[in-house]
């Protein structure tokens, strides 16, 4: 998880100077001649991502500016900062001038965010230039979150070989002893005995047992409770996935993931709240006792469901998870999968989708997201599409025929096991398809800074 930090204040940080196009011509005319011809000679004119080293007397680098854009270029894109850091030389760089107060504490993130690296498996080359944090805002807390991210993305992008159920449970371990928080898991044919036969039966298949985590932190403040999926991969079951599906299935435990990197920011932030963490870590695999199209299953709540597909086998599992969790009865519940592929043609992989009735965390979540550069976007629980759930065999469809409105029918059967308890679904994807400022391509959380905002508003006295 190689991320770089902030580093410590030195007089021999150089100064970055960030320019936007709008205010450039005249922020340039009024520095020294030598500067301004050094200026106009690389053609630097404040472009969103633009960035160039200004020599110092004896040649050296002497400090650097890096271009903002317009309000337009700033619109379409996210970590502007993040843009230019990586095409900075080597060196330790101290904001001098530029960076709006408000828009501080999100670049500082995106610089942060920009340096990460996957070298499991092959030397990375870190990024060179480091960034001094700037004046006004919390670092600890801001490195918080980029930690928490880094172990999101670390955990998605580790493929299924070695990211199995067990190592899941490692990490999640590993958190657990990092900040004393208590977990428990109940493993394989013990889940029989503890009454989760959803979860069970979805992982029974794979050689490596099914478990469901349970991580519990803190002992005074709001009661809250994130359930991720951790599907560690997905063959679809005996509805085989074609091989073109099937290839990005390692990150199909993406909500268990992004819980557990929202763990590690809360945990870190030491927000006052008493968190737990509930993770059904299986996998969807194919063999002799593989749960088979057209089986009915009794759930942890006693909801009968009909299989009409082993590829919808995130929302069995969720929904043991969910049950439990609901017995708690904490003061708020949030799931977090990879769920529909109808997300993804909904809103694309850039917005997490999220379903929610309680107006007030609607409100808290909105606000958040735009002020933390964590985009989300309202689907309707739309109750009158729940007969398209009930297939008259069983209670529940976990698969129901036609194809439309697949993401809300999923979060319909999801909220079917949790009662009463404001309830907040995202159906999240979880990968970044190409590389962006502060977000290279692969393993991305996705709606958690926006949620840490909320918790964080929510434990305030």
């Amino acid at each position: 998880m190689p991320l770089p930090l902030f580093a410590d204040p030195t007089d021999t940080a150089r100064p970055l100077h960030i320019v936007d196009q709008d205010s450039f011509e005249t922020w340039r005319e009024a520095q020294p001649a030598e500067i301004g011809a050094w200026i106009d000679a690389l053609d630097f004119k404040g472009a969103l991502g633009q960035a160039i080293s200004v020599p110092g007397a004896d040649g050296t680098p002497a400090g650097a500016i890096v271009g903002f854009g317009t309000d337009k270029s700033r619109a379409r894109a996210r970590f502007h900062l993040a843009a230019a850091a990586a095409k900075l030389p080597k060196g330790t760089y101290q904001i001098a001038s530029g960076l709006p107060e408000e828009m501080a504490e999100v670049e500082a993130l995106g610089w942060l965010l920009a340096g990460y690296r996957f070298d499991r498996y092959k030397d990375q080359s870190p990024m060179a230039a480091a960034l001094v944090a700037p004046g006004g805002i919390d670092a600890n807390a801001v490195a918080a979150i980029a930690m928490g991210e880094a172990l999101t993305r670390d955990l998605i992008n580790t493929p299924a070989s070695d990211m199995g159920p067990d190592a899941l449970e490692e990490a999640a371990q590993d958190l657990a002893a990092r900040h004393d928080a208590r977990i428990r898991v109940i493993l394989g044919e013990d889940l029989l005995a503890d009454n989760f036969p959803l979860i069970h039966t979805v992982g029974r298949a794979a050689h490596r047992e099914p478990r469901l985590i349970d991580l519990r932190w803190g002992d005074a403040g709001p009661r809250i409770t994130l359930v991720g999926k951790g599907v560690c991969f997905d063959t679809g079951g005996l509805n085989l996935k074609p091989g073109a599906s099937m290839a990005l299935m390692k990150k199909d435990m993406g909500g268990a993931a992004a819980v557990l990197g929202l763990a590690q920011m809360i945990m870190a932030s030491g927000l006052p709240l008493q968190l737990r963490v509930l993770i059904p870590a299986v996998e969807n695999a194919v063999s002799g006792n593989a749960f088979r199209p057209g089986d009915i299953l009794t759930s942890r709540k006693g909801l009968t469901v009909e299989i009409n597909n082993t590829d919808a086998e995130g929302r069995l599992v969720l929904a043991d998870a969910l049950a439990l969790a609901q017995e708690d009865d904490p003061d708020l519940i949030v799931s977090m999968a990879t769920l529909t592929g109808a997300a993804r043609v909904a809103v694309g992989p850039d917005l997490a989708p999220y379903y929610c009735d309680d107006a007030d965390f609607v409100t808290r979540l909105e606000n958040a997201a735009e002020t933390q550069a964590d985009p989300v976007w309202r689907m309707p629980f739309h109750t009158p599409y729940e007969p398209l759930i009930e297939p008259g065999i069983a209670d529940l469809d976990n698969a129901p025929k036609g194809g439309f409105a697949g993401s809300i029918t999923a979060a319909l059967f999801l909220r079917r096991f949790v009662e009463q308890t404001p309830y907040a679904h995202f159906d999240i994807y979880g990968w970044q398809p190409s590389d962006a400022p502060g977000r290279p391509k692969g393993g991305v959380g996705q709606a958690t800074r926006a949620l840490l905002r909320v918790f964080a508003e929510m434990s305030s006295p």
